[in-house]
């Protein structure tokens, strides 16, 4: 059930805004650094590790039946920097789980972006960016268990080829406001899972470098 919270908890406060940029660096994967970044379990563990692909590092993650995940605590200005990139690619995806229902709530691959509740937990809102093997891209469902602090968006869905590198863009802060009906000004952490605790299966993933840019 803590899963579902979204990493409210653990990712409850930020640590403090970075200086302004028109990049600044979330995960450094292709330096093998994990700086800033902590580990949360919640059923089993995901096994996040780095590899060499095609000349560069990249976070693998492989999961049996479980669920744990990496988050950092950062607080970021999207006033300045709203366009969250990143690269990830599906090894071994899911089959057409029903991700709207608490069963079917397991994803190959995900980015979570969150704004703290503060001491208000259930006022924390999470947007999950998702590799999704049921829905098409672009949809989006609330979150099974916090249908009203979390939403699932797929940035890439069923059709989407796996075995391959996607880069993504996305402005979140349009994002947030399209699906909360919130302009939010800034965010307070950000989070990558993959897991599969709830179907019991497999799936395995890699993240590459993650940032915030200016457009």
């Amino acid at each position: 059930m803590i899963k579902r919270i979204l990493f409210t908890a653990f990712l409850g406060c930020s640590v403090g805004a970075l200086a302004l940029g028109e990049r600044i660096d979330i995960g450094k994967f292709s330096d093998a650094s994990l700086a800033g970044w902590e580990k949360k379990a919640f059923v089993g563990e995901t096994r996040y590790t780095f590899v060499e692909e095609d000349g560069r590092q990249v976070l693998r993650a492989d999961s049996s039946g479980s669920a744990s995940g990496m988050g950092r605590k950062i607080k970021i200005d999207l006033t300045k920097t709203p366009y969250v990139n990143w690269s990830w690619k599906v090894d071994r995806g899911l089959p057409k789980l029903d991700e709207a229902s608490k069963g079917g709530d397991d994803y190959a691959a995900r980015l979570y972006v969150v704004k703290s509740g503060g001491a208000l937990i259930w006022n924390t809102k999470a947007l999950n960016y998702v590799w999704s093997g049921s829905q098409m891209r672009d949809s989006s469902w609330p979150n099974a268990f916090k249908p009203k602090n979390a939403i699932m968006l797929a940035a890439r869905g069923m059709d989407d080829p796996t075995g391959v590198w996607v880069t993504e863009k996305r402005n979140v802060r349009e994002d947030f406001k399209e699906i909360f009906g919130k302009d939010l000004k800034s965010i307070d952490a950000i989070a990558i899972m993959t897991d599969t605790d709830n179907s019991g299966l497999s799936a395995s993933a890699s993240y590459g470098d993650i940032y915030f840019t200016a457009n």
